[in-house]
């Protein structure tokens, strides 16, 4: 206790010399080590002990964490690390390797300047890899790289001195492959990582050592070392006169930025303000007497002190009774207690200054994205998520006096994780959860009875298909209910860059307006629609050709309203519609107000629409995920046939030593059920991972049994309507 203590008080004096913090994250694919490397560096520094490090697995410390040991939640924790004389404080988060929990990865990377990249030397650089790197070089963060489970290299597959530092050196060209592929300008600029700098180490977190360029210099231990140790069995001695922890954070310490570096490079890149107002020159400075600027990166729950809301404070001083904009709201939250974390345990403290990462209470209308601030300011970017939720399930409360609670959790647990879509239909009574994978929702069911203490059932998992056109309407009228409105719509596919830019959160309507012009035009799209474009929703756009029409200005927010609405849900079976552009080409108004109100524009609008989607050819979009598979070659044909089994296709296959490695893509609705199968078909011994793809068509011959299914469903009746159903003619 005493020694916590005392590491709290190092940490309270050093949080107030941003030139001696590091904020970091671990980041890695599935099974590569960063929860047993987290352990090993709080070993270092006094904070579990040293024979539980990589064992204990102390930042999963949820107990859905320890049953199926992932990492679920990134967890935060603050050390205090000794290099060179001068004592450094290290804020770190560990975060999840697993496809489904890629949002907390995302969320995270928006809180550090820094993240440390595990790989697993053995299985090189992986997918989840890749998708970690381009989130980080996406928010401006810095990598340094550790190959991990070097002793099996040695141990198992028995490579000799040479071949090893082969390997070793294929898996870092195959990282600075990806950094440059992702951004040739940051590589150039000396984020390259090289064994010969010492900004790449190697080592085994699970036997506690590492070597790099600079521990070598020190202690005169190098490959040749290390294999004879192995091969010994001396790993402890090892660990003692190599210890991991010094290693990682000495490296972290020379080539990770601080907040003061840092956030001269990032602020540009995450917020659209002005850099020359005050709170812009503030946050580029790290002023911490300048008003407050947090960004909220996670939202979790206390049992005892409520809501607590994490992230990066990037100016400014945040201390109890502070009272804070929240953005987007208008309110003001007053803050109860501030603090930060040391693993799953939170201290409190007086007052926490720019450039750290932060604990606060009391932010109760805070979201994960919020911008918190003590003066009305421009919000910072949103967090955009690598991946969609694509698989939906019903949930219903086992006893229907549990509804009013039940509802009650669903929108805690959306607000504690944005990846999650919740939507609660008032007039059914379903209750719908949209996640980005099997095991992420099966994870939040758990989470609802467990920690929320409501008994659900939950219906097996549905997939969230989207509708898309494939040609041109032609010019659809929508009449008014009265007859007195009259809207012109015609409706085509929007351009595929476009789509891309928009998906990817590179145009929005909050952009200037030439800016956001050409930028479209750029990706494709006609001058003069480009100029027309008045409404994005989700990846869908609304252009206004009409010229000079009365009364159309205060007319066009319920036209908006009328294009959301058919956005949500199009005509063919009622899933959410993307890639599509909606163009007003004329329109006829009443002269009166009182007769283009939104009861006759929305359903004018919302009749055209439809009718304009079911005459451009219309089809749905399946969401489709890659699927790699490392399966030994006695074994390959055997998962070969179940992905093939599966609407799945085979992209690429290769061998590494008697293992076979195959890349493959399928539809997300075929793979339900797909690790039982692989298991059984491979005796067990295969190793598999997905990520998402993004949407492609459903096959032709498949689509109108598809559509069947999901109006059969959603209760509409089976037939798919036609353009005369929503317009005369």
């Amino acid at each position: 206790m005493a020694r916590a203590k005392k590491m709290v008080d190092r940490i309270k004096e050093l949080m107030h010399k941003p030139e001696r913090i590091r904020n970091i994250g671990i980041v890695a694919h599935i099974d590569h080590g960063k929860t047993t490397l987290t352990d090993n560096l709080l070993a270092g520094a006094g904070m579990i002990s040293k024979e539980l490090a990589g064992r204990q697995l102390f930042m999963d410390y949820d107990e859905e964490e320890q049953e199926r040991g992932i990492t679920i939640n990134a967890a935060n924790v603050s050390m205090v690390h000794e290099y060179e004389g001068e004592e450094y404080l290290i804020n770190l988060i560990d975060t999840p390797g697993h496809v489904d929990f890629g949002g907390d990865v995302t969320r995270a990377m928006r809180a550090v300047d820094g993240v440390v990249v595990v790989v697993d030397a053995v299985e090189g650089a992986m997918p989840q890899t890749e998708t970690v790197l381009r989130q980080a070089l996406k928010e401006n963060v810095k990598p340094v790289l550790f190959i991990n489970k070097v002793d099996r290299l040695i141990n198992e597959l028995k490579v000799d001195p040479q071949t090893m530092q082969i390997r070793l050196g294929k898996v870092i060209d195959s990282v600075n492959k990806l950094v440059r592929a992702m951004s040739e300008e940051k590589y150039k600029a000396g984020w390259k990582m090289s064994a010969a700098d010492g900004s790449v180490a190697f080592g085994s977190a699970l036997y506690n050592w590492a070597i790099s360029a600079a521990s070598m210099k020190k202690n005169g231990i190098g490959f040749k070392e290390v294999i004879e140790y192995c091969k010994s069995g001396r790993m402890r001695e090892l660990a003692e006169k190599c210890p991991l922890h010094e290693v990682i954070n000495d490296m972290v310490i020379r080539f990770l930025p601080n907040p003061l570096d840092a956030q001269k490079e990032r602020i540009p890149v995450i917020w659209r303000g002005d850099i020359d107002s005050s709170i812009g020159k503030a946050m580029m400075n790290c002023d911490p007497d300048a008003p407050i600027a947090l960004m909220v990166t996670d939202i979790s729950v206390d049992p005892h002190a409520g809501e607590i809301a994490s992230g990066r404070l990037f100016s400014g001083t945040i201390k109890r009774g502070d009272e804070l904009y929240i953005s987007g709201t208008g309110k003001k939250n007053k803050v109860q207690q501030v603090g930060i974390y040391m693993g799953p345990a939170r201290e409190e403290v007086e007052a926490i200054p720019a450039g750290n990462i932060v604990a606060v209470s009391g932010l109760k209308d805070a979201i994960v994205g919020s911008t918190v601030s003590s003066e009305p300011m421009e919000p910072f970017e949103a967090i955009r998520h690598v991946s969609e939720p694509v698989v939906t399930v019903a949930v219903e409360a086992k006893n229907m006096k549990d509804l009013p609670k039940l509802i009650e959790v669903l929108r805690q647990i959306a607000k504690e994780d944005p990846t999650l879509i919740v939507t609660i239909n008032e007039e059914t009574g379903e209750h719908l959860l949209a996640g980005m994978g099997e095991l992420h929702l099966e994870v939040i069911g758990h989470k609802i009875e467990r920690d929320k203490g409501v008994p659900i059932t939950t219906s097996p998992p549905i997939v969230v298909y989207r509708e898309t056109v494939t040609t041109k309407s032609g010019i659809i009228e929508g009449k008014s209910p009265n007859k007195h409105n009259r809207f012109y719509i015609e409706v085509e596919p929007l351009e595929s860059g476009v789509l891309e830019l928009i998906r990817e959160g590179e145009i929005d309507m909050k952009m200037p307006e030439v800016e956001r012009r050409q930028k479209f035009i750029d990706a494709g799209m006609d001058k003069e629609e480009a100029k027309g474009i008045t409404h994005i929703y989700d990846s869908n756009v609304f252009v206004d050709m009409t010229k000079g029409v009365q009364h159309l200005r205060e007319t066009l927010e319920l036209v908006h309203q009328g294009f959301e609405e058919v956005m949500r849900g199009g005509p063919m079976s009622r899933e959410p519609v993307r890639g599509v552009k909606a163009k007003l080409i004329d329109v006829k108004l009443h002269e009166d107000a009182v007769h283009r109100g939104p009861a006759q524009v929305i359903p004018a609008v919302r009749n055209a629409l439809h009718a304009g989607i079911l005459k451009a050819n219309p089809t749905l979009l399946e969401p489709i995920q890659k699927v790699f598979i490392h399966v030994p070659q006695d074994q390959m044909s055997g998962a070969v046939r179940v992905i093939q089994g599966r609407r799945g296709v085979i992209l690429s296959m290769s061998q590494e030593g008697d293992m076979s490695i195959i890349e493959a893509k399928a539809p997300v609705a075929e793979l339900f059920g797909f690790a039982g199968d692989l298991r059984s078909a491979t005796e067990g011994r295969a190793m598999w991972s997905t990520e998402f793809a993004g949407f492609e068509p459903v096959p032709p011959n498949l689509l109108p049994q598809v559509v069947r299914q999901i109006r059969q469903r959603k209760g509409l009746k089976l037939e798919v309507p036609s353009p005369s159903d929503f317009v005369e003619g």
